[in-house]
């Protein structure tokens, strides 16, 4: 970790990387505006998987005093991680042939049609204790007539996957366990709340002549406001349901590799302890001896002894880890590899055909109704996992090492 504090800064910048070299001038920038903000409490943070955001770099971290920020929060409000461990070795599974394929494939197979992916959705209502809740909790959710219609939509969405970095994954971890992983958020829930109150931020700040530029896209919210209330309300609401939608697919994924093992093995397949955390929100904590709201965007929450999953890349390697309470990063670690690659770049640099073979290589059974866009979410689009590792030894613990198995993707 190094310190950053010259003239651009109001307050310091401190970086969980060697030196600058490693990092992207135009995250560094976004850095240096946050710096200057004038509600920041002691410093801002940016994780060894940093890289350039919108308003706020992926892997930053800031305590406000007071007031909130949509845009440090980002787009997927409540963007996270459910895991869980089985008791079934992968090389007892690996090699067994079905009707559809591998025992690998035909739970790939089934994961895809039994889960939406990308832009799909269920054409029936699904079960949302979450929406359910906020049916008859309405009076926090009325002052915003215009995002009502999104709690109804968000019933044929719940339990669906998503595109771009969100998976479901089949790993195995270090002693030859099979695991399951899967990376979602909110979906159209969290974008539409986060664009909705950026947008009046920017207004009032206007009204306000506020300090913050307008061009930084940090527009804020005092968390006393009416808006800021409302969207407190609305962001807890979108973490609610992100947190249900990973459960929701953990279970049906659960259910497929346990129906299709137990069918085509002698094997009983249990499950260890789930892990479900988000790595998109803000909150209200106590650091330093002050109670500010911590804005995490791409950053995993690690308290003293918390457990907390921290993904890679697809045919790359993801980890989970048990927190060291790091009071310098507000608990806080990376929450990913961090991308090395734009999407686009990507494309351009590495080719389907490169990618393909990349996977078959590493014996990897990739689900993906489209291949053409393939090259965004490979390994070789994303950071090294193990040197951002190294990079957060003062953060966190490894506690299971994984490799991909099999992967869905949208």
């Amino acid at each position: 970790m190094f310190v950053i504090c010259n003239e651009k800064t109001r307050l310091p910048i401190k970086i969980w990387l060697k030196d600058i070299s490693q990092l992207e001038e135009s995250c560094l920038e976004q850095a240096y505006h946050l710096s200057q903000l004038p509600f920041l409490h002691k410093w801002v943070c940016l994780m060894p998987d940093t890289h350039t955001g919108k308003g706020m770099p992926i892997g930053g971290v800031i305590a406000a005093k007071d007031v909130v920020i949509p845009n440090a929060v980002g787009v997927d409000i409540g963007c996270g991680m459910d895991f869980v461990p089985t008791n079934i070795r992968v090389e007892d599974i690996r090699g067994i042939q079905t009707g559809n394929g591998t025992l690998i494939q035909a739970i790939i197979g089934n994961i895809m049609r039994s889960i939406p992916l990308n832009t799909e959705r269920y054409k029936t209502p699904q079960e949302s204790a979450v929406l359910d809740l906020a049916k008859q909790e309405m009076e926090k959710y009325e002052q915003n007539p215009e995002l009502l219609p999104l709690i109804d939509d968000g019933y044929f969405q719940v339990g669906s996957l998503g595109g771009g970095n969100h998976f479901i994954e089949l790993q195995e971890d270090q002693d030859g366990f099979l695991c399951i992983m899967i990376h979602s958020g909110s979906r159209h829930l969290g974008k539409a709340i986060c664009d909705h109150f950026h947008g009046i931020a920017r207004e009032l700040n206007q009204t306000w002549y506020s300090e913050v530029k307008d061009e930084y896209h940090l527009a804020f919210l005092p968390v006393q406001s009416a808006e800021g209330q409302q969207y407190i309300n609305w962001m807890n609401l979108a973490l609610d349901y992100a947190f249900e939608n990973r459960e929701r697919m953990l279970h049906k994924t659960c259910a497929t590799v346990k129906e299709l093992i137990e069918k085509h093995t002698d094997h009983t397949v249990e499950f260890g302890e789930e892990i479900n955390c988000h790595h998109n929100y803000a909150s209200l904590e106590n650091h330093y001896h002050e109670n500010v709201w911590v804005h995490r965007k791409g950053a995993t929450r690690v308290r003293e002894g918390e457990m907390a999953v921290i993904p890679g890349a697809m045919g790359s390697y993801s980890y989970v880890v048990e927190g060291k309470g790091n009071k310098e990063s507000f608990c806080t670690s990376s929450h990913g590899a961090g991308r090395s690659y734009s999407r686009s770049g990507a494309m351009k640099a590495f080719s389907i055909e490169q990618v393909m073979v990349d996977l078959k290589e590493q014996d990897v059974v990739l689900g993906k109704r489209k291949k053409n866009d393939v090259a965004e979410e490979c390994r070789f689009a994303y950071k090294d996992i193990d040197q951002v590792m190294e990079q957060q030894q003062d953060m966190v613990t490894p506690v299971r090492k994984l490799k991909t198995v099999g992967v869905v993707k949208g």
